[in-house]
């Protein structure tokens, strides 16, 4: 049991929710006692959260976010909604500079996450929830090899400002988190390489990786009642790697 937040008798919708830094949230969450919808999209992905005993509590749902009908029928489905956090997304780095790459990246980081929201909001306006958009340190500088990445992640600095403009007068509140380098699947080429690993820390104020939790618990933080005044907000999780020059 998470014993720094209860969310007992709450429901959280997570995108992207059974892999990476999204199956991270949807442990935190059912550990502080909420009753978790985490989606995935692929068949070995799928497979493999419902074979793990982490997630035997939860509901576990396919969900393409590109897909709007498919996102609506699955919100449109639930009686009750408390939080909804969108962890789904994609990079193909290289591939980024062909235009097809290009929009299926900001398809699924940004627009899919609008999706999302866009659909979640009556349910969140009934319980004064809150949503939680994925950033990361490239929300405030540019790749030039995965100029998409660096574009959506950019605009999701913008979209959670936006939305907690427009969401306030309904009692939700928009948030997001930004963070650095996370040990997971996406980042295994990154860390399996020694020399841009080296590059990474080199430049990390702490001086290591972060695990996935520990992008988790700030998420929950911003959707409890501590946080019941932050909306706007891009809450940068990295370790200090935007701190350095």
């Amino acid at each position: 049991m998470n014993t720094r937040f209860n969310f007992s008798g709450k429901v959280a919708l997570v995108t992207g929710g059974v892999s990476g830094i999204g199956a991270a949230v949807s442990r935190a969450f059912a550990g502080a006692g909420a009753h978790v919808i985490a989606c995935g999209v692929t068949d070995a992905e799928l497979a493999a959260a419902q074979a793990n005993t982490d997630f035997a509590a939860m509901r576990i749902e396919r969900l393409d976010v590109r897909d709007d009908a498919a996102v609506r029928a699955l919100v449109g489905g639930l009686a009750q909604l408390d939080y909804v956090v969108n962890c789904a997304g994609i990079i193909r780095r290289a591939q980024e500079h062909e235009p097809a790459a290009f929009a299926e990246v900001i398809d699924v980081n940004l627009t899919g996450g609008m999706r999302v929201a866009t659909a979640a909001r009556p349910l969140l306006a009934q319980s004064k929830g809150a949503v939680v958009f994925i950033g990361s340190v490239m929300s405030y500088f540019g790749g030039p090899v995965q100029p998409a990445y660096s574009a959506s992640k950019g605009g999701v600095k913008n979209l959670v400002m936006s939305l907690a403009a427009a969401y306030a007068a309904d009692g939700i509140r928009v948030n997001g988190v930004a963070p650095g380098w996370v040990i997971t699947e996406l980042s295994r080429g990154a860390r399996e390489n020694p020399e841009r690993n080296a590059q990474i820390m080199s430049r990390i104020p702490m001086g290591r990786w972060a695990d996935p939790a520990e992008i988790a618990d700030p998420i929950l933080f911003l959707c409890s009642d501590a946080a019941r005044y932050v909306t706007g907000s891009l809450l940068p999780v990295d370790g200090g790697y935007i701190s350095v020059g």
